[in-house]
């Protein structure tokens, strides 16, 4: 099941960049945490406000954007 509801981009907050369910907390800096070594528990335990299916919401965030077709050029 998707967690991509979770996922929520308002102009008024963080630059309109996307951030967890309305929350000051970036999709960006999940992927930070995570890329630097942090595991799901320490973050958990970091930021007590965030829930798992917020770190599978990135993570899925982040895979749907480098996801694009390969244009061949003849």
């Amino acid at each position: 099941m998707s967690e991509m509801h979770r996922i929520s981009a308002d102009p008024t907050q963080c630059g309109g960049r996307p951030c967890i369910r309305g929350l000051r907390i970036r999709v960006k800096d999940i992927l930070d945490l995570l890329a630097s070594g942090a595991s799901r528990e320490e973050i958990l335990e970091d930021y007590p406000f965030l829930e798992p299916g917020d770190i599978t919401a990135a993570l899925e965030y982040a895979a749907r954007q480098s996801d694009h077709p390969v244009l061949r050029v003849a």
